[in-house]
């Protein structure tokens, strides 16, 4: 049993029995024209005068046909034999012929603003927002990616990344902005209140914490009272500091923990003074400045940091061999969360279309040159009778019915020609 044809080839043997019966089509005309040429000769004279108007008709036809014949013949092949040199204009030609194709596939079609117009009515985002909201396409995306991530770690861990960071990170979080972003970035966090939830939720775990763990923190100060005083004092007054200490510290925790304490009101109002200074005092932002760049200016800090991203690296590589990786499945559900924001978000949608089309047209001159190398590179490297075909294929049609066209118009040319002179000289010789 055949498998499917392959739809090239079929096509290509559609394109060739097409050529095959317009070129039937106009050899014909061209043998019907010989044959009245040749037969009305037969007619004895005197002949009617119609049978000389169709003999003028036919051998205009003829003369018609034979020259477009040539002219058909002549672009591909050489009519006369190659020894002539007449002819076979497209396989001489076909190194200049593969450069103009190149240049005119290359400037006509991938030109900034022909790009442009055709990537506007595509709504890339949109169909990059179903994709990605898929979670099967964003487990497969996720996947892909998971992998360059160690290689990211290494490349930062080691060699000039590694140097070029250390050199650049500490002046680039210490510029003279980063008081004011910091400021930025502290008023964002605290101006919708939720600190104050985390703040409590922290609080509550602490003194869940303390809870727990009461009797050992008695026994721990009794110990440190005791090593501090002595045994006696131990014995004394014990027992007596540590529940003081422990409940001085419930004490503290009971008033800051109602969500109008004085305490926390103070905390709000010292955060909010600080990032007043940060935003506005030069000084203050120049000595935030001086810390993060003594930090990280620090050899510990900087062995710490390289050892810390080593680290990572390990730990990023050893996660993304396992099955149920969840570097895989944190991105997997970045991807998917970043999907359906695109799906709900249509202004987000159109400024990515907008940055696909920037892109797309910048990188149109560039597109040029190479579009126009590979195409001028193959089409001259097709042979002579491949280049030959395929052209010929393509529009052999239109040429056959040119040679056909030229046939009937040679032939009412002829017969016309024939008519006038008659009309004006009375019977002509054909």
């Amino acid at each position: 049993m055949h498998g499917p044809i392959d739809p090239a080839i079929r096509e290509r043997a559609e394109e060739r029995a097409r050529l095959a019966r317009w070129r039937l089509y106009a050899g014909a005309a061209m043998a019907a024209t010989l044959a009245a040429t040749v037969g009305l000769y037969a007619v004895e004279p005197p002949r009617a005068w119609w049978v000389d108007l169709a003999h003028a008709a036919a051998k205009a036809g003829f003369v018609g046909a034979v020259a477009d014949w040539f002219a058909v013949n002549a672009l591909f092949r050489y009519p006369f034999g190659r020894w002539t040199g007449i002819g076979g204009l497209i396989p001489r030609e076909k190194q200049r012929l593969a450069g103009g194709m190149g240049r005119f596939v290359a400037r006509q079609f991938f030109t900034p603003e022909s790009i442009r117009r055709g990537v506007e009515g595509v709504d890339v985002a949109a169909a990059a927002a179903r994709w990605l909201a898929d979670p099967v396409a964003a487990r497969r995306a996720a996947a892909a990616l998971a992998p360059f991530l160690p290689r990211l770690l290494d490349s930062l861990a080691e060699g000039r990344a590694q140097t070029v960071l250390r050199r650049l990170l500490p002046r680039i979080v210490a510029g003279p902005g980063t008081g004011r972003l910091a400021g930025r970035l502290l008023r964002t966090l605290l101006d919708g209140g939720q600190h104050q939830e985390v703040f409590g939720y922290a609080l509550a775990q602490v003194k869940a914490t303390l809870a727990a763990n009461e009797e050992k923190l008695r026994v721990a100060i009794e110990s440190r009272v005791a090593e501090q005083g002595g045994k006696v004092v131990q014995w004394v007054a014990g027992a007596w500091i540590a529940k003081k200490v422990l409940a001085s510290i419930n004490a503290e925790l009971a008033r800051i923990e109602p969500s109008d304490s004085d305490l926390r009101a103070a905390f709000d109002a010292w955060v909010e003074s600080e990032i007043d200074r940060l935003e506005h005092d030069p000084a203050r932002a120049a000595d935030l400045a001086r810390a993060i760049r003594s930090v990280f200016a620090h050899p510990t800090v900087a062995a710490w940091l390289e050892d810390a991203v080593l680290r990572l690296s390990q730990m990023a590589r050893f996660d993304i061999e396992r099955e149920e990786s969840r570097i895989v499945a944190a991105l997997a559900t970045m991807i998917a969360n970043l999907g359906r924001t695109l799906e709900h978000d249509e202004q987000a949608r159109h400024g990515l279309n907008r940055l696909v089309e920037e892109v797309v047209a910048a990188l149109a001159p560039r597109a040029q040159a190479r579009i126009e190398g590979f195409v001028a590179a193959k089409v001259a490297g097709w042979s002579d009778q491949d280049l030959v075909e395929r052209i010929e294929l393509k529009v052999g049609r239109e040429l056959q019915m040119i040679r056909l066209n030229g046939t009937l118009l040679g032939a009412a040319v002829g017969a016309a020609l024939y008519a006038l002179l008659s009309a004006l000289f009375g019977r002509v010789p054909v």
